[in-house]
């Protein structure tokens, strides 16, 4: 998969994060996009390095998405934890 399809899978990733673990993020839905996009990278090296699966070239493949979403989730709990309710 190319540099603009793992973008693509980000953006949708973090849009996916976003509809899991509603409410008020740090940066707002721009913000939560770049995290999306952020976490499919980590995700997607998380999943190569430690957990024994490499990403296939395959967008549509189960285990991108998923790692994909994970590494966004898992990025959004960090900034909300770090940042906070900052838009109040």
């Amino acid at each position: 998969m190319s540099i603009i399809g793992w973008i693509i899978l980000g953006l949708l990733a973090g849009v996916i994060a976003k509809i899991l673990l509603p409410g008020r993020d740090p940066g707002g839905f721009i913000g939560t996009t770049l995290i999306g996009v952020a976490g499919a990278f980590v995700g997607g090296w998380i999943s190569a390095r430690w957990l024994d699966h490499p990403i296939t070239k395959n967008f549509y493949d189960g285990a991108t998405w998923a790692s994909a979403v994970g590494g966004s989730l898992v990025l959004l709990i960090i900034c909300r934890l770090l940042f906070g309710n900052s838009r109040n």
